[in-house]
């Protein structure tokens, strides 16, 4: 009886934590003049970066709050404009040179993917001396951004990514900082969490990142989600391919979505939607542009030669995964068909933001080969490869590190590995491998 009411008292001390930061964030909000205005852990470096680069160029996925967190940062001084403006995107495509004298810097130019000839233009401006800060630019097509301002802007421009909200920046506090399975950031990450079982980490799987619904600004979750589809299909997807279809497309992200967390087998979603090997390629390839999808590719080296060449696919929102797998509350998704793989897309996408929000690179993995041995994730960091399993147990086994000698042959060292898993607290299987409790990432 004592137990269940210890139970009973920590998940009612779970919820009021999460409760308070949801005000606390509104309350900061309200002070800082926008409404439902989620702290963003990338701000310090977004602010740095632009004492030292004239030009500053986020990208990433539809939604995430880049425009918000730059006009939440921006000094009064600084001009702002969008080119979802027919106007404004009519002239900076047909006089750039006019366009840019037309506002003064520093200037916050959004969605700038629909003009990319204000790039040679703004190269030019750096070049005789625009001042750090002058230009921030913001394009939700990271792929088709990146190639333009390699292109015209390299070595010009500081380049930033930016992810959906980590559960950091939602039921945290203190310093953001990369994930780490060494065993003194481990510690320190303790007192930057909140503490979540296991029906409160599948609560922040089904609510997904996008700041609009997390925030509170839009409560249906339903008419959310399906706007957010319509828009992405009928604005980024059209720019990179012809639809005839949009409907088909929708089917199609959606028998991607019930395929996250597995290796990407490219026939099985073709034959599922009706389309030719060719074009689901070809669609694929627009839903890891636009940032809707991202991979992780198998590890490799010399020495281990029977490990599989395929990647795995993963959604960057698990909440837009949640609502096209039709999963309509967190309690029915724990327990669905998709409760492990989705699990999985929750943890590799939370430790790949932990970085981005960073500016830094994460050089992750998975492991496989012929002979069905598996680490969900390989995570290579200062010359050492460390091992990552994800499991839904609370109380993991020593045999789910077996698998993780493998790497021994490999001509890389091996490090500390961990299990990430629904166990509350931060413990040890082992001298050389940890259980981290996913809430901890």
């Amino acid at each position: 009886m004592a137990y269940n009411m210890e139970l009973l008292i920590n998940f009612i001390l779970d919820k009021t934590e999460w409760l308070a930061k949801i005000r606390m964030n509104r309350i900061l909000a309200k002070g800082g003049g926008l409404m439902n205005y989620i702290k963003r852990d990338i701000e310090n470096k977004i602010l740095s970066l632009s004492q030292e680069y004239a030009c500053l160029l986020i990208t990433g996925p539809r939604q995430v709050g880049k425009t918000t967190v730059l006009r939440q940062l921006m000094s009064a001084e600084r001009s702002y404009v969008t080119l979802d403006d027919m106007e404004e995107r009519r002239l900076a495509k047909q006089d750039p040179a006019l366009f840019l004298q037309m506002h003064d810097l520093p200037v916050l130019i959004d969605e700038v993917q629909y003009a990319p000839e204000l790039f040679s233009y703004i190269k030019i401006a750096i070049d005789n001396g625009a001042a750090p800060g002058s230009f921030w630019l913001t394009g939700s097509q990271a792929f088709h951004m990146m190639e333009l301002a390699q292109e015209s802007l390299a070595g010009r421009t500081a380049l930033l990514h930016m992810p959906g909200l980590s559960q950091h920046e939602v039921y945290g506090s203190g310093e953001s900082r990369p994930f780490s399975v060494e065993l003194k950031e481990l510690k320190a990450r303790r007192t930057t969490g909140t503490s979540a079982n296991l029906e409160g980490i599948y609560q922040r799987i089904w609510q997904g990142s996008l700041p609009g619904y997390v925030s509170g600004k839009f409560t249906d979750r339903n008419v959310f989600y399906s706007s957010y589809l319509q828009t992405y299909i009928d604005r980024d997807v059209s720019e990179l391919v012809a639809l005839a279809d949009k409907l088909l497309f929708q089917d199609f992200i959606r028998a991607a979505a019930c395929r996250v967390g597995q290796m990407l087998n490219i026939h099985d979603i073709a034959l599922d939607v009706g389309v030719s090997d060719d074009t689901a390629k070809r669609w694929l390839q627009v839903l890891e542009k636009s940032d809707i999808i991202f991979y992780l590719r198998p590890y490799s080296n010399n020495l281990l030669k029977r490990t599989v060449k395929t990647p795995k696919m993963y959604f960057f929102d698990t909440g837009l995964v949640a609502y096209l797998t039709r999963y309509s509350s967190p309690d029915i998704l724990q327990n669905g068909a998709i409760n492990g793989a989705i699990l999985e897309n929750y943890v590799v996408s939370e430790i790949l933001k932990s970085y981005q929000n960073n500016a830094q690179d994460c050089l992750l993995w998975y492991y496989r080969d012929k002979s069905s041995n598996e680490i969900d994730m390989v995570m290579e960091s200062d010359g050492q490869l460390h091992p990552l399993e994800i499991k839904r147990s609370v109380n993991p086994g020593s045999e789910l590190v077996g698998a993780f000698s493998i790497l021994d042959k490999g001509a890389v060292p091996r490090g500390t590995g961990a299990v990430l898993c629904m166990r509350p607290e931060l413990s040890a299987i082992n001298a050389q491998n940890y259980i981290v409790p996913v809430w901890m990432i």
